[in-house]
Order: structure tokens, then C-alpha cells, then sequence
């Protein structure tokens, strides 16, 4: 059925979600479905950055079993006194299908209006190897899985000023036109429930699209934005605005929070929390989401898919063994690095992957390279120091040691 307008804000969303994904062919039962999407835009300008309070029990189990020694507690403020923040989401790392970078091109680019980074179009060029795609400060780095595609188990949220143009060539799509050829026979798929778009990718990733209030605010170019290629145009996205990842029922929610606010001083929302999510400020424009899997308690969330790879640490060598991750990751940029770093290693949850050139063994490995890696989400309370959820986070510094801004930072003003 062709596209033509946005239903009607009377028809009910729900029913329309569910109509939707219960007669779309194209979503595999594996992938799940879209159990619920925002209504209105998830505004996170003018997060609190006060002394944080998360550390206090909130719940009545916990003030049962005495979780929180009085002398924990001041331990854990008095650790994240020292200021860390995080500025800014700054792109997903996921795998596209080995020899398919033209369905890769006819979705990001030619579908999405992402902007091509000049830094790969050399690789656009040849059509191979990896590719990155801008949309406004933020970017999807693409690179060739081994060989299948990867699927971001959860759904990742995009801004854009007009979704008459992403209908209209969904309706081209339809009509068989070429430049969409490669989407055929894929995952590709669009629906449109009042005033946002469910999407997706080639391969099964979910996009929730939605229209922007304030074009100009949310493209942020007085902020920062990411290089664009000579002769061509900004990405007609405007910012990546949410990321959701989807964990296990019954997954410590507030101690991922925690975790966020005592290694990289990220703040929870309360506002768009909920018992079964938990949203957490990525600086002062963009979330992300931790929700329990909407297909249920039988549902296995894996956000990470190691291999070992002997050559890398190991018996033979003095470093320490960590196996690759060719999963996901995210990137993110922070005000204070060490402090980071010094947190995360406290929990235990540094982490090195021997697939990227850059690997920080150290603290100051990590300040000469300007990044770190960490993997396992643990609650700092709690003593066993259980894994609630992997996922693989590249933290970034705004400034190199000499205090210069990162080359790859898109902030202006670090």
C-alpha cells in the first residue's frame, strides 16, 4: 500500500503498531518486534548536573536487605565527586553483509539522506570495506561483517525536519524504482503510525523516525557537526536522538543507572524511565535506553559476539587476554577520561578489542590514544559485581593530553 499521508492522530497508535508488525512479512520473529515507541520527543536539554542522588536506595527490597551501608554510600559520592560528563552519543558501530554495500548505500544514503563522511568515500567509491554515514553531529560506522550483517537488538530513534520526503520514496521504492533495487528481497520495510516512522534496515535493525519541532535546534550546527563532502549537502537527518537497547526482564535497571553515574557522571531521566525501562542523559541532546525485551521473559538478549583470537595477549604475550568482540558498540565523548577510565577499572569492566587498531591496556595508554573501551554494565552496589548487560562502549576524550580537541570530536567548543 502506498504512502501518501500521515494517518490521523485519532486512530489509535497502538492497535495500528499492532496491526502493523503482526501482518509485516518482512520482520522475522528472531528480530522481534517494536513493543512501543515514543509519542513525543524525548527533550533531555536542561538535565540536572547536581550531586547525584541515584545512589540513595529507592526501593523497599533494597532498604530490606540494607544494601546501601551508610559508609558505601558516601564511598560512592565521594568517588564521582570529582566531574565527569559526557558530551555527546557520538556514533553505532554495525556490521552491514559482506558484498552488499549497495543495499547499504540505497538504505543510508539514498533512503536516510545520511551524508557520506569524506573520511570513507574513498571506500564508497570501490564499494567495499567500511563506510560511515552522518546525520548531523552523529554517525553509523559501517563496517563489513564476517560475513553476515549485524541486527541491533533494540531500536535506535532518528530526527528529521520533513518525513514527506522519506514517504515519498518509500512510494518510489514501491513503484519499482532502480535506485532502490537492492532493498528488494531484504528486511526493508516502512510503516507510519501518526506523526513517526517505523523502519527497517536491510538486515533487521528497528529506526523510529520522527519529526522535528525545531529543525535548527536539533541539528545543533552551532554546536558542532560532523565533516560533509565537497560539493554535497548536510545530512537531511538531524540527529540521532535516542538509542535503545533491550535487556533481559528482570535486569537491574537502576543499577545500569548507576553504573552510567558513577564511571562516566551520565545521569538517569527519570521522566522517561519507567518499571521496565530506564533512560539515561548522553550530554544534553540525546538518551539511551535500557528496556526489557518486549518479546517477553523467553526472550535472549546478546549485544556482543566474541571469537578468540590467540595472537592477542594470551600465555604467549604479557598483555592481558580479552576475545573480539564483533558485535555492536557505541561511542560517546567525556570531559574527564582518566576519571573515567579509574571508574570503570574499579568495576571491572575495562575492556580491549583486539579488532581496532587502538587498544589501551592502561591508563595512560588510554590518555595517549584519547579513548578506553569498556564492555560489562555492573551496578556499583552491588558487591558480586554480576554483569546486568554487555555492551561494548569506545570512551572517547574531547582533548588530547596537550589539551587540544580531539581530531574526530565534531563538538566546535570542547
Amino acid at each position: 500500500v502506498k504512502i501518501g499521508t500521515m494517518l490521523s492522530p485519532s486512530r489509535s497508535a497502538t492497535l495500528a503498531l499492532a496491526l502493523f508488525f503482526s501482518t509485516a512479512d518482512a520482520f522475522s520473529p528472531h528480530h522481534g518486534r517494536i513493543a512501543s515507541v515514543p509519542h513525543s520527543r524525548r527533550q533531555v536539554v536542561g538535565v540536572s548536573r547536581g550531586p547525584p542522588s541515584i545512589f540513595v536506595s529507592t526501593t523497599a527490597d533494597a532498604d530490606a536487605d540494607n544494601v546501601v551501608a551508610e559508609e558505601e554510600d558516601a564511598s560512592i559520592n565521594s568517588a564521582i565527586a570529582q566531574q565527569c560528563e559526557v558530551l555527546i552519543l557520538d556514533h553505532l558501530n554495525i556490521n552491514h553483509e559482506k558484498g552488499r554495500q549497495d543495499a547499504l548505500k540505497a538504505f543510508y544514503f539514498d533512503f536516510l539522506g545520511c551524508a557520506i563522511d569524506p573520511r570513507k568515500y574513498e571506500n564508497y567509491v570501490a564499494g567495499s570495506k567500511t563506510l560511515w554515514a552522518n546525520i548531523g553531529m552523529q554517525q553509523f560506522h559501517l563496517p563489513e561483517g564476517k560475513p553476515a550483517a549485524q541486527v541491533f537488538d533494540g531500536v535506535i530513534t532518528l530526527v528529521y525536519d520533513d518525513l514527506e520526503v522519506l514517504m515519498e520514496r518509500y512510494n518510489e521504492y514501491l513503484d519499482g524504482d532502480d535506485k532502490f533495487a537492492p532493498l528488494r528481497e531484504t528486511e526493508f520495510l516502512v510503516g507510519v503510525v501518526d506523526d513517526m516512522m517505523m523502519v527497517t534496515d536491510p538486515w533487521g535493525s528497528q529506526f523510529v523516525i520522527l519529526s522535528s519541532d525545531d529543525p535548527v535546534e536539533d541539528r545543533a550546527a552551532h554546536v558542532g557537526a560532523q565533516p560533509i563532502l565537497e560539493g554535497h549537502d548536510p545530512s537531511e537527518g538531524l540527529v540521532m536522538e535516542d538509542l535503545t537497547a533491550y535487556v533481559n526482564h528482570g535486569a537491574n535497571l537502576q543499577g545500569i543507572g548507576r553504573f552510567y553515574e558513577y564511571v562516566l557522571g551520565a545521569p538517569t531521566i527519570p521522566d522517561l524511565s519507567s518499571d521496565q525501562s530506564i533512560s539515561v542523559a548522553m550530554g544534553e541532546r540525546q538518551t539511551i535506553t535500557f528496556q526489557y525485551h518486549p518479546d517477553g521473559p523467553d526472550a535472549e538478549v546478546a549485544h556482543y559476539e566474541y571469537s578468540l583470537d590467540p595472537k592477542e595477549g594470551g600465555e604467549a604475550s604479557s598483555l592481558p587476554f580479552y576475545p573480539s568482540n564483533h558485535g555492536p558498540h557505541i561511542s560517546l565523548y567525556v570531559t574527564n577520561l582518566s576519571h573515567a577510565y579509574k571508574m570503570a577499572e574499579k568495576l571491572g569492566a575495562l575492556y580491549v578489542n583486539p579488532r581496532f587498531k587502538r587498544r589501551a591496556y592502561t591508563e595512560e595508554e588510554a590518555i595517549d590514544q584519547c579513548m578506553f573501551r569498556l564492555m560489562d554494565i555492573v551496578d556499583p552496589l552491588d558487591e558480586e559485581r554480576e554483569v546486568i548487560v554487555s555492551l561494548e562502549h569506545e570512551v572517547r576524550s574531547a582533548k588530547t593530553k596537550d589539551g587540544k580537541k580531539y581530531k574526530s570530536c565534531p563538538l566546535l567548543d570542547v
